[in-house]
């Protein structure tokens, strides 16, 4: 937001420093991010014309007579527009000006032209780089001092400020001068709103509907007759230019005009462009399009927002109007608009057109609806002043749903609280009354505070209390320590599960990685069962950035599966990734449910010694080797039963039990999923619920003695079915007493094993706490072993 410092001095006295009044603004939320001098024109001065002679040596030249106080100085002229007694801006030898043709700044000599000497030249407003004019001379108003240097009658200092998104009302110069006068204890010269009405009254000669009252609480049209369209004066020109607008002409100077200093957006329509001489807000109907005043052509969509006449489109609200309804030259009627719309709806149909103006960049913020009203009488005054004619009697005013006065009850005890510091009554009732606030104190402890209509971020105690902060000084406010105890922790046995997962799976050597909780619906259907999707079918968010990113997911598997394709498409080696985080399950009219789960994905090909990709291709055994390095980190034994599921292949899939409990699913990716995330060769995964693990976790290490004997160790062979699983073998061989540990080493199929058949052998441990174990009991135990196998299993000695 530029504000020009002598607009600003039009509603409140400047009485500090330029520096002190930047770091006071800053230092109450309004950041100074820069103070801009604007019109240096060394070496330029305001002259009058006083004679006009002809060049004897050339036709289309003039000598013209320029005054400059004490002294005159003739310099050579060719500038159609001339004239006697016109104060101009003269450029004397040294100064610097713009080549009007190059663009680069040049100094100005003193040359002989045509055998005439000029000591100087009368500059054109592009000369000074003020406009793109170059058409004539620059011509001062009448009132100009003669021999004023140029910068002191033109020239201004410029605070560019950045507002927050929460302060719509400082995007305005009265919403800075309200600060100002705030901070610096003056009082704010609130601009003249009265005007004479004395045409006819509006209701007869134009209607207002409003279909949309939820995006268009409020619509306020005015009407002026018999303008005279025009160039704005000086002043307006010079303060829009200072403030980053481009002059246009008077009537649409004044909309830009009330729309820097009070911070409402206006528009300006051609009345007798308007068919049927009425305005509807509506939404837009399916193929309407419209010519922006930019000569932009856009498609309309039923969710935005237009301003139409009888029969067309017109504007688009709060975004820009339409070249069909602009002011020209020959208007001589015009209607104005004022109106409060539903920023989101304006932010959301800026953004699909990929078209940013200052009036969507304030209605997006959320302007006040009462300000409409103020700011398109400001506008009736100022067309009436600069643009001639006649205003038509009263305003047209949809404003269906009144809004109410704000008011909240703060307790001194609570801004106490806040503030760190018992701040008088009196002074929060300054404070605040200074900022347009009207305060009533409540003896003893509470305060009755009204907000003002400009200040739509005030809604709860805790802003009035950022507010005395703010414009008493945070500087002022007293520092102390945190007082009290720390809280003690409260265990949350979850996360800390979820963290001791996170250092397990990295010490068994996979690597983690973070994805979005936003997925897309198709990639998400790949990797559910039926029931699984079925049962707890993805939630879409209702404002999606893309169609990417649209479901919450509602498994970790996609995440995973399209991180390792994009990571094996870089380096194709072995690669196990791993992920900790959340899903969201659906709940009927409830938020969703939020369940830790811990993932695992495997796949690549195996280096050689060299770090050489070969063609071995890592199987099913080594995810499961990290998945049980883990658990084992956590305490917890868990076994695998065979299982089937869609996205897995046929006897490659397992559920993972712990206890008795079914804690997550283990197996090879079917190549359909694998082969849609564009993964080449066998893939591997698993996947566990945190929450049905942890009350499978021991809360503390118990310890376990261990013996002082040396252990008798022994090899056992057995042969069992093909589809038995060994790790059921060896649970029933560790139930006996005397085994300390089975560790299989071989698994073996094939001459002289049967067919369907298999062998299976273990490394057997016996140990004793009081002594070491005897041949004949390690006999007796292995026979009872045997026997257990036998009857569990089928299993046969092997020979």
């Amino acid at each position: 937001m530029r504000v020009p410092l002598s607009w600003l001095k039009e509603f409140v006295d400047i009485t500090l420093p330029l520096e002190e009044l930047a770091l006071y603004l800053t230092d109450a939320g309004l950041e100074v991010a820069s103070v801009e001098r604007t019109g240096e024109w060394p070496g330029v001065y305001i002259g009058q014309v006083v004679s006009l002679e002809r060049h004897p040596n050339a036709d289309r030249l003039l000598l013209a007579t320029v005054e400059l106080g004490e002294r005159r100085l003739r310099v050579v002229c060719g500038a159609p527009n001339v004239a006697l007694g016109q104060k101009v801006a003269l450029a004397l030898e040294g100064a610097t000006v713009l080549d009007p043709y190059s663009g680069q700044l040049t100094e100005v000599r003193r040359t002989t032209i045509r055998g005439i000497e000029s000591p100087g030249m009368i500059c054109s407003e592009r000369e000074l780089g003020i406009s793109e004019d170059h058409s004539g001379i620059f011509v001062l108003p009448p009132d100009a001092p003669v021999g004023l240097p140029l910068s002191q009658y033109l020239g201004d200092t410029v605070l560019e400020l950045e507002i927050r998104p929460h302060r719509p009302d400082a995007l305005s110069v009265l919403g800075i001068a309200r600060e100002i006068a705030a901070l610096t204890g003056q009082k704010v010269r609130e601009p003249p709103l009265e005007y004479p009405q004395d045409g006819e009254p509006i209701r007869k000669k134009t209607s207002v509907e409003v279909e949309e009252l939820r995006l268009c609480p409020r619509y306020v049209a005015g009407l002026i007759e018999g303008v005279t369209v025009r160039p704005s004066p000086l002043w307006m020109q010079q303060r829009l230019r200072a403030a980053g607008l481009r002059p246009i002409n008077n009537v649409v100077d004044v909309t830009n005009y009330v729309m820097l200093e009070m911070g409402q957006p206006l528009h300006a329509f051609d009345f007798n462009k308007l068919i049927g001489h009425r305005i509807v807000v509506r939404t837009a109907r399916p193929g309407e399009k419209l010519v922006l005043l930019d000569g932009t052509l856009v498609e309309l969509t039923p969710d935005m927002l237009i301003i139409a006449d009888g029969q067309r489109p017109v504007a688009l609200a709060g975004v820009m109007g339409g070249a069909n309804s602009e002011v020209d030259a020959s208007t001589t009627t015009v209607l104005l608009e004022s109106a409060n719309f539903l920023g989101t709806n304006i932010r959301r149909t800026a953004q699909a057109l990929k078209i940013r103006t200052e009036a969507s960049l304030r209605f997006e913020k959320g302007l006040s609806s009462l300000l409409p009203i103020y700011a398109a009488r400001r506008a009736m005054r100022l067309l009436l002043e600069l643009c001639g004619g006649q205003v038509a009697q009263g305003l047209l005013d949809v404003f269906p749903t009144r809004t109410k006065e704000t008011r909240i009850v703060v307790s001194r005890r609570r801004l106490t609280t806040i503030l760190g510091v018992d701040i008088p009554p009196a002074q929060v009732r300054q404070t605040l009354t200074s900022l347009g606030f009207s305060c009533r104190w409540t003896p003893p402890d509470i305060f009755v505070v009204r907000v003002p209509y400009w200040r739509t971020d005030i809604r709860i105690p805790d802003d009035v209390a950022e507010e005395v902060a703010r414009i008493l000084g945070y500087d002022r406010l007293p520092t102390v320590l945190t007082g009290g105890s720390i809280p003690p922790a409260e265990p949350n046995p979850l996360r800390e599960l979820r963290e001791q997962m996170r250092d397990a799976l990295v010490a068994s050597g996979l690597q983690e990685i973070i994805t979005y909780t936003l997925t897309d619906q198709e990639s998400l259907y790949r990797v559910l069962s039926p029931e699984e999707a079925a049962s707890h079918p993805p939630m879409r968010v209702a404002n999606p950035m893309s169609r990417e990113l649209e479901y919450l997911r509602t498994t970790l598997r996609v995440g995973l599966l399209r991180t390792l394709a994009r990571n094996l498409r870089v380096r194709p080696i072995t690669l196990g990734l791993f992920e900790v985080g959340r899903v969201f399950l659906p709940r009927p009219d409830d938020l969703p449910q939020e369940v830790e789960m811990a993932a695992a994905a495997l796949a690549g090909v195996q280096p050689d010694r060299w770090g050489t990709p070969t063609q071995h291709h890592p199987d099913l055994f080594h995810l499961k080797t990290c998945l049980e390095s883990a658990l084992a980190r956590l305490r917890v034994c868990a076994i695998f039963q065979p299982t089937q599921h869609p996205i897995f292949v046929e006897g490659q899939t397992a559920y993972v039990i712990v206890g008795e409990e079914k804690v997550g699913l283990l197996g090879q990716v079917h190549p359909r999923v694998s082969t849609y995330f564009q993964l080449e060769g066998p893939v591997f995964f698993f996947e566990l619920d945190l929450e049905r693990l942890l009350p499978q976790t021991a809360p503390t290490r118990q310890y376990q003695p261990f013996s002082r004997f040396p252990p008798v160790r022994e090899d056992l062979a057995i042969i069992v079915g093909e589809n038995v699983p060994a790790q059921q073998a060896q649970l029933i061989i560790e139930e006996s007493p005397l085994v300390a540990s089975a560790r299989l080493f071989d698994v073996y199929t094939g001459p002289p094993v049967p067919p369907g058949k298999k062998s299976l052998a273990f490394a057997i441990t016996y140990s004793h706490l009081e002594r070491t174990p005897t041949e004949q009991e390690v006999a007796q135990e292995r026979q009872k072993i045997i026997r257990r196998l036998q009857e569990a299993l089928g299993a046969v000695l092997r020979g």
